[in-house]
């Protein structure tokens, strides 16, 4: 698992762990307000608790009065069989257009564990990019890594390794 992966589900699982404690059966709740910088904040979240596991979810958003805005959201969730998910996102717009996006995610449960996380970037003359890293392993060892690029003026690029219990290079299901 990656190290943003690994933060991403121990942020998410923490904020799963304190919802589920604090609010019992479920509970939410969002406030929105002017800011410091001039502009409006606002957040909401959400848990909930019952006999087929525990869910958390959160969201917020900034501006600045100026024309920027940054946010972000998390989710999670956990089931009684031990599977335990998360997924944590985070924006950013400029005044001049730019848009900077990060996100990932995060699962693992009986039949493996699965990560994934990226980024994509606009700037403010409306060139795209951006990238993601994927990785799986299976509870009988095979794993898969992969990554994605993605610009303008090359366009997309992939590549991925899978490899079988013992460590193997393999061929790649289609």
């Amino acid at each position: 698992m990656s190290k943003i992966a690994a933060h991403i589900v121990v942020l998410a699982s923490i904020s799963l762990i304190s919802m589920g404690i604090a609010f019992g059966a479920e509970a939410g709740g969002h406030v929105v307000k002017r800011n410091a910088a001039g502009g409006i904040s606002g957040g909401s979240a959400r848990g909930i608790k019952g006999a087929n596991g525990k869910a958390a979810t959160m969201k917020g958003f900034a501006t600045d009065g100026k024309g920027n805005v940054t946010g972000g959201s998390a989710a999670a969730v956990s089931t009684p069989s031990g599977t335990k998910a998360a997924r944590m996102g985070r924006f950013t717009r400029s005044s001049d257009g730019t848009i900077n996006h990060r996100s990932g995610m995060a699962v693992t449960g009986r039949r493996g564990s699965a990560a994934s996380s990226g980024s994509a970037t606009k700037d403010s003359s409306g060139n795209v990019s951006g990238e993601r890293s994927t990785s799986a392993t299976s509870s009988s060892g095979s794993s898969y890594q992969g990554d994605t690029t993605y610009n303008k003026s090359t366009g997309v690029s992939h590549s991925g390794t899978c490899k079988d219990a013992a460590g193997n290079v393999v061929s790649c299901p289609k």
